[in-house]
């Protein structure tokens, strides 16, 4: 019996790594025959994906700003900054990102947030620093199920943008701002929350409104 524990134990060791990857890069946009992957996936090293002769998919990585457009039959295999690809061809472009954005909003990033706005609020402490920077005008929102997303500006009294999401956003958890033709101000400091989650960011100077690349203006309310 003690065998067959320690045995049960050491599998689950062995697994544990791979179950606590972290995603690496998102999936900003698929066109024809693409297995493996879909709009707004989130994907973790190794995952492959096959492409299709007519399909086509953009790959954008947290850490490395890296968007790369692949097309054309072949394979892709996700790395931890940049893609293995095989046959197919490969468009790569370095677009505006926050790396920090994968652990944004992380248990301790919460908390440290909910902190600086109860701090804001009573007017006890100059304006906090940013903890995400986007690079996008237009949010574009990961906030799952049901609730009230709401973003106010902290530097500047009285700009709100409040939205009650039911539910029925893009796969149940992302709204886009570029969709509802609302931009915020470059150069802002803005709190978003979301039920449990509060964050704190900035608005790029040079930010532009609407469509841009998606992994540089994705906020993560998890």
């Amino acid at each position: 019996m003690k065998r067959t524990i320690a045995l049960c134990l050491g599998v689950l060791a062995l697994a544990s790594p791979a179950a606590a990857q972290s995603p690496v890069a998102v999936v900003e946009d698929v066109k024809g025959k693409v297995t493996g992957a879909e709009f707004m996936d989130y994907v973790t090293p190794k995952s492959v994906i096959k492409i299709g002769a007519d399909g086509s998919i953009v790959l954008s990585y947290l850490k490395s700003c890296r968007r790369e457009t692949i097309n054309g039959a072949g394979t892709v295999t996700v790395g931890t900054e940049e893609s293995s690809v095989e046959s197919a061809g490969l468009l790569v472009e370095k677009t505006d990102c926050d790396p920090g954005q994968a652990n944004a909003t992380s248990r301790e990033t919460r908390a440290v947030a909910a902190t600086v706005l109860r701090s804001v609020d009573n007017k006890a402490a100059s304006l906090p620093q940013p903890q995400l920077t986007l690079y996008g005008a237009s949010p574009f929102v990961e906030a799952k199920g049901r609730g009230t997303l709401t973003v106010r500006r902290l530097d500047v009294t009285g700009e709100r943008q409040q939205i009650n999401l039911g539910g029925t956003q893009l796969k149940g958890k992302f709204f886009d701002f570029a969709s509802e033709n609302v931009a915020l101000v470059p150069g802002g400091l803005y709190a978003a929350t979301f039920k449990s989650s509060q964050i704190v960011f900035r608005v790029d100077a040079q930010a532009k409104p609407g469509a841009t690349p998606i992994v540089g203006r994705l906020l993560r309310m998890e």
